[in-house]
């Protein structure tokens, strides 16, 4: 029996499903940090005093820089899975850019962007 070369439609499909539910998390996730920099929620030191303003303004400014950058982060997972699915339209998810072998199905149940079969990712870092 020859090597498979690609999933098949009903595997495709369950990936498909678990990047769905990722993105749909990824995005709710993206949504309350975009809501949290914007600071809708009314946290703002107008009612503190000033010794303690200039310190919690300055925490703010810190916390909404990490926010950024996790935010950052977490467009470029969006980005990632929903390349992922077009992958998967195309046929091609699953199939290592650098090997050209299938990419074993337990690492996209817990990766389902990876582009890369471990062996690939190994090979990257030497």
């Amino acid at each position: 029996m020859s090597e498979k070369t690609r999933y098949s439609d009903e595997e495709l499909e369950e990936f498909r499903k678990i990047i769905l539910e990722k993105l749909a998390k990824a995005q709710k996730d993206y949504d309350e940090m975009r809501q949290s920099m914007m600071n809708k929620d009314g946290n703002n030191t107008d009612d503190t005093s000033p010794t303690y303003k200039i310190l919690e303004e300055g925490a703010n400014t810190l916390c909404r820089e990490e926010t950024g950058q996790l935010a950052q982060r977490q467009l470029k997972f969006i980005q990632n899975l929903k390349a992922a699915l077009v992958r998967i339209e195309n046929k091609t998810y699953g199939i290592c850019r650098e090997t050209g072998k299938l990419i074993p199905a337990e690492r996209l149940r817990a990766v389902p962007h990876a582009t890369l079969s471990i062996e690939a990712k190994n090979n990257k870092k030497h």
